[in-house]
């Protein structure tokens, strides 16, 4: 059975929203990350880096969210992905990791960054309600838990992004994100 490391509170739950949307059976192993589990020799086998979160899947070991959520879609989503499918959930996935995340979780950049990266994706989910059409995909766990990580730290004010704000209501609504992001497992 796939394993999933992570600790309370971390991005770990973002694999897990997927892995749930999938319906994939899982473990999840809770590190305390507290007390320094992600830093043992054990953990350090799997994630030399000592992050989470991390998978084992039989004797595949991986790391790095983004990394982790294009796997668990090319393994075990519906349908055989294209190559351009697979490069658009790339783009997405990236997007959300390397420049949504920063631009609005570090202060420093927050308010240059926040207009340009919401202002685009306002108008995507005026026209259509996920990033890629009329259909939930990868693309949508991994920009959609970072949109809905502002709430929970941030309390930004994004009523100037209605759109963005509908969006991330309808994914907080599905039954898979509240049993991980919503949980914040």
């Amino acid at each position: 059975m796939l394993k999933l490391y992570g600790g309370a509170r971390s991005r770990a739950s973002i694999v897990h929203w997927y892995l749930e949307e999938l319906g994939v059976p899982y473990e999840f192993v809770k590190l305390d990350m507290q007390a320094g589990e992600h830093l043992k020799p054990e953990y350090l086998a799997i994630n030399p880096v000592g992050k989470v979160p991390a998978i084992v899947d039989g004797d595949f070991q991986l790391w790095e969210s983004g990394a982790i959520l294009l796997y668990l879609a090319d393994k075990y989503g519906k349908n055989p992905f294209s190559l351009q499918e697979r490069a658009l959930f790339s783009q997405w996935v990236s997007f959300a990791n390397a420049t949504l995340g920063p631009g609005i979780f570090l202060e420093a950049s927050r308010e240059r960054e926040m207009p340009r990266l919401l202002t685009p994706l306002n108008e995507i989910f005026s026209k259509q309600p996920f990033l890629l059409g009329d259909e939930f995909t990868v693309a949508d766990v991994a920009v959609g838990s970072i949109l809905n990580y502002i709430p929970i730290m941030l309390k930004l004010d994004l009523s100037s992004y209605p759109e963005v704000l509908k969006y991330m209501k309808q994914l907080s609504e599905r039954p898979a994100f509240q049993k991980s992001v919503g949980g914040r497992s």
